[in-house]
């Protein structure tokens, strides 16, 4: 999820959450008592993150009702259990910050036509600044020279659809996951308060879930702080972190991508985004 900075910085979180990394707002977890062991924090400090607010967490997906519990790290990383034991277990290495875009191990074949839903059922229906950003952030992605295709449709038969968004209480940014099987994540959480902040910010938000979906992480995953103000590094996360070629060194504080967003985004890829998609796909 993304964090939404006032002044210096304030707090809305854009996540990548995991089921292989997902994204989901603290406000939208519930949180556990259960205390952190010694020896889990120092698991997933071995594996790059920043353990000083880890904490015990369960999730429901409001429309599956299935539950997922795990840990919360750097304020808006859920790790499932299940997800955490395969992390430990995985071969991949973390490299560091070595470029300024990044994806992960898994992709979505291509060419394919992806079929977005834009949930309309009962208290978990996208309001109307939400469905005009959806519609502007599959746009973006249709503007774009690759080899997928994005189309959109109202309702709430979820079965038949690639993508669904849909929208949770909280207060702003929005939840996401990462590729499997050479399909993209499924189920992109929109907090309620994201549209506060107007339409292009919202359409932000939702671009930047879709990109999570498709396989790209946080620009600056290997440094939180360089959009948030404080946080520290993701780790590869058991999902990969690889620099995508044609894409420079350094911090690119006009990526859709990074961490945190303002509430005054303009909704737009920004140049070296374009780049990473158009290699990728």
């Amino acid at each position: 999820m993304l964090k939404l900075k006032f002044s210096l910085m304030s707090v809305v979180t854009l996540i990548a959450t995991v089921f292989i990394m997902s994204s989901c707002a603290q406000d939208d977890i519930a949180p556990n008592t259960n205390e952190i062991s010694d020896e889990v924090s120092a698991k997933f400090s071995e594996l790059g993150f920043d353990v000083s607010d880890i904490k015990r967490s369960s999730q429901e997906n409001p429309i599956t009702g299935k539950v997922e519990s795990g840990f919360i790290l750097e304020n808006d990383i859920m790790i499932s259990d299940a997800l955490f034991e395969e992390m430990l277990k995985s071969d991949v290495a973390h490299e560091g910050a070595c470029g300024e875009q990044y994806r992960t191990n898994n992709l979505v074949s291509t060419p394919q036509t992806i079929s977005v839903l834009g949930y309309t059922g009962g208290s978990y229906a996208l309001d109307n600044t939400m469905r005009t950003a959806l519609s502007w952030a599959v746009d973006n992605y249709n503007a774009l020279n690759i080899g997928l295709n994005f189309s959109l449709s109202y309702g709430t038969n979820t079965g038949s659809a690639d993508i669904v968004v849909y929208r949770v209480s909280g207060g702003g940014g929005g939840s996401a996951g990462f590729p499997s099987g050479g399909n993209p994540y499924k189920w992109v959480q929109i907090l309620s308060g994201t549209s506060s902040y107007g339409t292009n910010t919202t359409e932000h938000v939702i671009t930047h879930e879709i990109g999570h979906c498709l396989g790209l992480r946080h620009t600056d995953y290997f440094n939180r702080s360089l959009s948030c103000g404080s946080g520290g590094n993701e780790g590869d996360g058991g999902v990969g972190a690889i620099h995508i070629p044609g894409t420079p060194t350094g911090f690119d504080a006009n990526s859709i991508m990074l961490s945190c967003f303002s509430a005054n985004e303009d909704g737009e890829f920004g140049n070296y985004d374009v780049v990473a998609l158009e290699y990728l796909y």
